[in-house]
């Protein structure tokens, strides 16, 4: 098999995936990662039980699109994390149930727990509301994701990036299980934060690398 092709392939799995773990619902999701000189990406509105490597749309830099199939609609934040930042090679974007209930609220996620620092810093900003498919919404979310690699989206969803797909989706998880935990703390009462000195010892962890290195 190519390289394009294992791409592809890995796409389509990690799509059946969000949705088998509860991470996303329908088509409504959309993943996409750095090739060569442009990326692949999911189309629109294919549902992920009947998606096929071949389905996977290939985007040059410049938004022109190959293949039959039409991009995902959510297309232009996925070229613009990717051409803004060299450091990631994967965007996942989910409507997982709990992120986005936080992001009805304009909440973002603040540090109630140390996996927060997982996300690059000491929180997990909300992008304010833009209409999804749109350039203001890709603007918005560019800055939620300055130093960062996830966010969520008002009244939408959430988004992951990270340096391969493999590691996008266990962000994504992890960001959906952090929202989930800190929904459930809610209910009882304001919880308590991580101090800055906390945090910055946690954010120097995983920047040294957390888990296992990058085979490859």
């Amino acid at each position: 098999m190519t390289q394009e092709t294992d791409k592809r392939a890995a796409i389509v799995a990690a799509c059946r995936s969000m949705n088998a773990v509860g991470l996303n619902q329908g088509s409504s999701g959309n993943i996409s990662v750095r090739h060569g000189a442009g990326i692949l990406i999911t189309p629109s509105s294919i549902a992920y039980d009947v998606l096929t490597p071949e389905d996977i749309v290939f985007m040059e830099m410049d938004g022109t699109a190959h293949g039959a199939r039409k991009p995902s609609s959510e297309w232009r934040f996925h070229l613009d994390i990717l051409q803004a930042r060299p450091d990631l090679n994967a965007v996942v974007h989910a409507h997982a149930p709990y992120c986005t209930m936080l992001a009805i609220l304009h909440k973002p996620i603040p540090a109630v727990h140390y996996m927060v620092a997982a996300a690059g810093g000491g929180d997990i900003r909300c992008a304010p509301y833009e209409t999804f498919g749109t350039q203001a919404l890709s603007d918005r979310v560019l800055e939620a994701l300055e130093g960062r690699k996830a966010c969520l989206m008002a009244h939408h969803g959430m988004i992951a990036a990270e340096v391969s797909l493999d590691k996008a989706m266990w962000l994504a998880v992890e960001v959906e299980a952090l929202a989930r935990q800190y929904h459930g703390a809610l209910t009882i009462g304001e919880p308590p934060l991580l101090t800055e000195a906390q945090l910055a010892e946690a954010v120097a962890q995983f920047t040294q690398g957390y888990g296992q290195a990058e085979r490859g």
